[in-house]
């Protein structure tokens, strides 16, 4: 006689009984593992029945020229802040004397560099004492191959005819530099040093980062007025925290082996900073420094909608009279100012490897020794001092002379070749345009923008959950409260709309690169530096030639964000792909996976978290560009912002459009990176 045995994992029950055990939780634990996956779907269908259904109702838009009780409300805080100047102890005594130190102190350099002053008609050092003055002091930190590039630089500026705003732009951008260093060094030393302070200052240091540069124009500017004191205080709000973060990243990783031998050795707090982590952290910090001006530089451009001197005073009013030759001249004299700043900074961070390599040269004879090099730097100043008294007394030395003028033949050759290019091109420029607006920008401002209010709070909110959990969730619940409260829900949808077009398209371009970049170390080699490159032009700046090809609309700001998002996110996907483990590359080769498998199956799956913060900083980039682009018909908050500064009676709009900037910035940075972290846990 047989007998039956059943399997301890799986027990035998009656017929038509339900199952149990584990056969009763699978279902349960798959719509657990996948509820967010379920979630998205089901927002997703909800939204496009509700959208079909309710379409064109409660999505409060308003018109250009109108103004909501809030608008009004902050256009009599204006007022109020303008009435408030004569009379407010605050202003007297804290905002005004910041306002006429700085403007003193600027109004003080320009007299002596770059414009005349009320008692003299040409600055106090001429143009061929500040080059001698720059190329002297290029040399002494950053060597010959900077000094060279330097000088040719700054000569350049005078012979495209900007001299006076190129040094306007570098006194702005070192003004900020400066004072961003004093505050910062020693921020990002005390929060190195200190877990509690570090806590503290680190979501400032975010929300600071998060921010778009255009809502900072409009709040500065409704407290310290427009003019220099403004685009200073904005420059160095904006170029602060990479100084401070890769202060605090030097100083932190200094050795602890090091630290602890200093410390045993009686070594005192103050005597371990000075002479042990300052020291090591020098190279790292002095990157900072040259994070932190190029950042300047961004910003002072940006600062010319505030009265700020410099360059983007002729960018702006070029794009303003769809100028592109002048566009192109002055935006030229931008790039070869970031590129010089770029070089010599990042020179000066190198020189200790560089000053080690002279001094090993210099033993066989082939190079100058330290004690040779102090005396071309002393030679050298006394060149730059002799320039500078020639250039003070004699006014063909003061005045840079007017030929040989190239920026005039320049400006021309460019407007010509625009012209032409954008008549012999114009059947595929339209093409591009009109496709990209009619498959992507069009549906998707239709579902956003035309949706009513309240389904679009709940579709923000459940895809925040679904991607980033609660709190994206509550984040952007937040978020949405802040820009339904400033009146412009339907102007923020619509920049909404602009933004994941061109962040989808710097997706694709970094998707493709990036991989390609991570496989191949040669075409790793040749990209990167071009993305380095790219990376060290101005926003500003990325306007003219979308403008060129594009005229001013939406797809041009769509292009400029496009071109400059993709940089940073290529780089972050092909590190991303480069870090997957060389062992488990190496597995799946010897199982016979061919290249596409790889990718698919492998190196992007193990690589998501680093893909997700590519779409992190991709988006930020593009937001920051799209709403610069309302210069050039971008259209959205950025031309409220724009608006409100042209327009005294829309000024409340513009500074409410500033408003819904930072909170779209924060809220989409906050999804983005909740996702990425969540993803970097799986």
């Amino acid at each position: 006689m047989s007998t039956s045995t059943t399997a301890p994992d799986r027990p035998a029950t009656a017929a038509g009984e339900p199952a149990t055990g584990v056969e009763q939780t699978q279902p349960l634990s798959i719509l657990r593992r996948h509820w967010r996956r379920t979630l998205l779907i089901a927002v997703v269908v909800l939204w496009l029945i509700l959208w079909a259904v309710l379409k064109g109702t409660q999505t409060l838009e308003i018109g250009g020229a109108d103004k909501t009780d809030i608008h009004l409300w902050l256009n009599s805080v204006r007022d109020a802040f303008d009435s408030a100047r004569d009379t407010s102890a605050v202003f007297q005594y804290v905002v005004q004397p910041i306002t006429n130190g700085v403007n003193g102190l600027v109004t003080g350099l320009q007299s002596l560099f770059s414009q005349g002053s009320a008692t003299r008609p040409v600055p106090e050092v001429g143009w061929l004492g500040v080059v001698a003055l720059l190329a002297w002091l290029t040399f002494t930190f950053a060597g010959l191959r900077s000094t060279i590039l330097v000088t040719v630089c700054v000569l350049l500026f005078g012979f495209f005819g900007y001299w006076q705003q190129s040094i306007d732009t570098l006194i702005v951008t070192f003004v900020a530099v400066i004072l961003c260093a004093i505050v910062g060094l020693p921020l990002g030393i005390w929060m190195a040093r200190s877990q509690r302070v570090s806590a503290i200052f680190t979501p400032v240091l975010d929300l600071m980062q998060t921010l778009p540069s255009f809502a900072y124009l409009a709040p500065l500017a409704l407290v310290f007025g427009i003019g220099p004191a403004a685009a200073i205080v904005t420059t160095i709000i904006y170029s602060l925290p990479p100084l401070v973060r890769i202060t605090e990243h030097g100083i932190r990783n200094v050795s602890p082996t090091t630290l602890e031998a200093v410390t045993s050795m009686g070594g005192t707090a103050w005597q371990t900073l000075v002479k042990v982590q300052l020291p090591m952290a020098r190279r790292t910090i002095v990157v900072g420094i040259n994070q932190c001006t190029m950042a300047a530089l961004s910003m002072a451009t940006i600062a010319a909608l505030i009265n700020g001197p410099g360059l983007g005073q002729p960018v702006l009013q070029s794009l303003q009279s769809l100028d592109v030759g002048g566009a192109f001249v002055s935006g030229l004299a931008i790039v070869l100012m970031a590129v010089m700043l770029d070089r010599t900074t990042t020179a000066a961070s190198e020189r200790s490897a560089v000053a080690a390599r002279f001094q090993k040269r210099s033993r066989s004879g082939l190079m100058p020794g330290p004690r040779k090099r102090r005396i071309l730097v002393t030679a050298g100043a006394v060149v730059a001092a002799i320039a500078v008294y020639l250039s003070h007394n004699y006014l063909a030395l003061a005045k840079f002379p007017s030929s040989p003028d190239l920026g005039t033949p320049l400006a021309n050759a460019i407007s010509a070749a625009t012209q032409w290019i954008v008549s012999t091109f114009a059947g595929f420029t339209g093409w591009l345009k009109d496709s990209v607006t009619a498959l992507l920008v069009d549906p998707l401002q239709s579902l956003l923008a035309q949706s009513p209010w309240w389904v679009m709070v709940i579709v923000l909110l459940g895809v925040a959950l679904a991607l980033g959990g609660l709190r994206a969730a509550a984040v952007t619940l937040v978020c949405e409260a802040v820009i339904l409260g400033t009146g412009l829900w339907n102007e923020s949808m619509k920049t909404l709309a602009t933004t994941l077009v061109a962040t989808l398209l710097v997706i694709i371009a970094a998707m493709a690169l990036g991989v390609w970049m991570g496989r191949s170390k040669v075409v790793d080699s040749v990209i990167r530096p071009v993305l380095d490159a790219l990376q060290t032009i101005p926003s500003f700046v990325y306007l003219v030639p979308a403008l060129a090809l594009f005229g001013p609309t939406r797809f041009t700001a769509i292009i400029a964000a496009f071109c400059y998002g993709v940089p940073i996110a290529t780089k972050l996907v092909a590190d991303g792909i480069r870090g997957v483990s060389p062992v488990t590359v190496e597995a799946s080769e010897s199982m016979g996976t061919t290249s596409w498998q790889m990718i698919s199956k492998v190196q992007l799956p193990m690589s998501r978290s680093a893909v997700v913060l590519a779409a992190n900083q991709g988006l930020l980039y593009v937001l920051s560009m799209v709403v610069v682009g309302g210069l050039v018909g971008g259209g959205g908050l950025g031309y409220l912002v724009v608006a409100g500064f042209s327009q005294s009676q829309l000024f409340g709009k513009g500074l409410a459009a500033g408003i819904s900037i930072t909170a779209l910035g924060v809220m989409l940075d906050r999804i983005t990176k909740y996702t990425a972290a969540r993803l970097g846990r799986v």
